[in-house]
């Protein structure tokens, strides 16, 4: 399955993807809600089922609704399917991502595979991450964090000899994730919408650069169905406050997978690196360290690699 953001197996070009994005745009609505969650399921399992693979594959999980739905839904086509979660701890309390990832695996009989890190382990891992990243000028904390998630659950995988894994990446900006898209929907002059289609154009520059090259360095494949063009396309044209309100984000998308998923398409989700305490791991080697920012002992890594 050739994916939106590649071209000939390499990542398309900062102006292709635009246009890719632009060429996805309608001007059709859709007005009546409870058709549109039956075709949305429908396009949705289609991404999905249209991505899995015919051997042993894995899927980055965290318990959240995106990465949940994506294991519950492909084990239908394939049941040969690891989840992998990762996170930090020192002396407080497990990752919430894998608090969460051990209770939906339990109740849905996902087999989970999940490593937690001491300090020493995430350094390496961080530093690792940091290697890859800086050859693609992504070394700022948010791509750190996130690069270091994907590292760390990459290896548990290949471990099992696991090089194919599906993400949700894409998720947040068709449904409306970001706590940007709540200050659109209070805004007077940016509509939900527009947010949406400007987080998809951002995402070359934000996710796409660093994700690619992560999975080309680390020898893997990365699957995004929620980066699907139909399901991209009709996602865009649900009304946003079908996606979003005052209380919960992706609401549409929770809405169709709850039967799969029960009250854990509910789930409040912290972004990858917050969720999983690596954040957490890079501020407190930045301490140890003798840095106040995390951003400074980011940088001197950099400058240590070169």
């Amino acid at each position: 399955m050739q994916e939106l953001w590649k071209d000939n197996g390499q990542l398309v070009d900062k102006c292709k993807w635009g246009e890719l994005i632009a060429s996805l745009y309608s001007d059709e609505k859709v007005d009546y809600k409870k058709e549109a969650k039956l075709v949305l399921k429908e396009k949705l399992i289609s991404a999905i089922r249209k991505r899995v693979p015919e051997g042993k594959y894995g899927v980055f999980f965290s318990g959240g609704v995106d990465s949940s739905s994506i294991a519950v839904i492909a084990k239908i086509f394939n049941k040969n399917l690891v989840c992998y979660s990762v996170g930090f701890q020192d002396e407080t309390k497990e990752p919430e991502d894998i608090i969460e990832a051990k209770k939906v695996a339990e109740k849905l009989g996902f087999e989970l595979k999940y490593k937690i890190f001491n300090l020493d382990e995430a350094e390496e891992i961080i530093k690792k991450t940091v290697k890859i990243l800086q050859k693609y000028g992504k070394t700022d904390v948010v791509n750190i964090g996130v690069g270091a998630v994907v590292v760390a659950a990459t290896e548990l995988a290949k471990k099992d000899n696991v090089d194919f894994l599906f993400s949700g990446l894409g998720s947040e900006e068709i449904f409306a994730g970001y706590e940007r898209h709540d200050k659109a929907a209070e805004s007077k002059t940016n509509s939900v919408t527009e947010e949406c289609w400007t987080g998809l154009k951002n995402m070359w520059g934000r996710d796409l650069v660093r994700d690619f090259n992560l999975a080309k360095e680390l020898g893997i494949t990365v699957a995004t169905p929620f980066l699907d063009r139909d399901l991209i396309t009709y996602a865009m044209q649900l009304p946003s406050e079908w996606k979003i309100n005052k209380e919960e984000k992706k609401i549409i998308l929770r809405e169709v997978v709850e039967e799969y998923l029960g009250d854990f398409a509910w789930r409040k989700k912290k972004a990858a690196q917050y969720g999983s305490c690596f954040d957490k791991a890079i501020s407190k080697l930045a301490k140890k360290n003798g840095f106040k920012l995390k951003k400074d002992w980011l940088d001197k890594i950099v400058k240590e690699s070169n």
